[in-house]
């Protein structure tokens, strides 16, 4: 009996999504608990295993789009892939027809190929190598409408800073050896900007909220989104309870986030429930920027590029390794002063560390 292959649910509010690979082909032998096909959805990427062993036989082409719970293949109680048992000598001699006698040669006279056709000449709208059209793969497209959302529905303004990068740079530079061989991960920008928010989200509560209709919801909690680019798209994976994990921590959930993204296993789980962004630009080289929320969070904090530039330090003209920082938030949750306060907030503890151990 036939045991059908289904597309699994993979998230309540998930319906569809796009059968993006067949690890198996039509006719392949499999066995059970292998991977016969990855599902892509617009918020993960699902690798879905064979029930039972048997031959496989597919009912779904890749890059089709399908339903939650369809059938996209059939396995079949058996095993392929068996060459057939050679015939006898005996069979071999009884299965030759018999050998007819030559006919003689006949003269054929060849006429001459009739000329081909000029190729006509190719119009403006043809089908040539300068474009190819594919489709969007649901999560481009759920990203697309995600920003276009987030423009439509909030009052998105940015306020700029920028933040001297010496202290921390040297900091790191003097403590990673002892940090990788103590907690077996090294310390980067990241633990250190996801500490400057938490304590700018306690200086500024209302960049900790976000609208529900007509209410103000209050987050009384420090989970915070970082974006990561992935061959896929954008994905926004949220380390979970900032304000009590130390820096090891943090860059343990960090490093964990890279190995799954890089494997496709992110889960749904691991992206749900941010209460604010950070998106690291400087790492492909931009300067500046204007992120965009992250709905329904009122706020995200792009960083840029670490760049060497001259500034006026006690009346003197130093050079420093400065980075632009720039916040994005909703102007209907969030005062312009409150924006302000977070910004300078992270800008104070990132030039003077020590403040967010010692609450200063």
């Amino acid at each position: 009996m036939s045991i059908e292959v289904t597309v699994p649910a993979v998230g309540e509010s998930i319906t569809s999504g796009v059968l993006s690979v067949w690890h198996k082909k039509d006719g392949d032998s499999v066995a059970e608990g292998e991977v016969l096909f990855t599902l892509e959805t617009d918020k993960v990427s699902t690798e879905v295993n064979a029930p039972e062993s048997g031959v496989l036989k597919t009912q779904a082409a890749e890059g089709d789009e399908v339903k939650i719970g369809q059938v996209v293949a059939l396995i079949e109680p058996g095993v392929s892939g068996q060459a057939p048992a050679a015939p006898s000598k005996s069979a071999k001699k009884e299965a030759a027809p018999a050998t007819p006698p030559p006919l003689p040669p006949v003269a054929v006279e060849r006429p001459a190929p009739p000329p081909l056709p000029a190729a006509p000449p190719k119009s403006a709208g043809a089908n040539d190598a300068r474009t190819t059209r594919k489709k969007l793969s649901p999560l481009r497209r759920k990203i697309a409408s995600q920003l276009v959302s987030a423009q439509h529905n909030a009052a998105i303004l940015t306020t700029f800073n920028e933040c001297d990068m010496s202290v921390v740079m040297n900091l790191r530079k003097a403590m990673q050896d002892d940090f990788v061989k103590r907690n077996g991960v090294k310390l980067g920008f990241m633990s250190f900007f996801i500490k400057a928010v938490v304590d700018a989200l306690k200086s500024a509560p209302a960049i900790n909220s976000r609208m529900d209709g007509e209410e103000l919801v209050e987050n009384h909690f420090y989970d915070i989104g970082v974006a990561v680019g992935t061959e896929r798209g954008l994905i926004v994976p949220v380390v979970r309870d900032c304000d009590t994990k130390s820096f090891a921590g943090i860059e343990s959930d960090l490093a964990g986030f890279a190995g799954k993204a890089r494997a496709g296993k992110i889960g749904l789980d691991d992206l749900q429930g941010g209460v604010f962004t950070i998106s690291n630009g400087g790492v492909y080289g931009s300067l500046l920027s204007t992120p965009i929320l992250n709905p329904p969070q009122s706020g995200i904090l792009g960083m840029h590029k670490i760049q060497e530039r001259p500034i006026a330090e006690n009346g003197q003209v130093v050079i420093r390794p400065m980075m632009y920082l720039a916040l994005s938030y909703d102007h209907r949750v969030v005062d312009g002063k409150e924006a302000v306060t977070f910004l300078v907030r992270v800008k104070d503890c990132m030039e003077n560390p020590a403040r967010m151990l010692l609450g200063t």
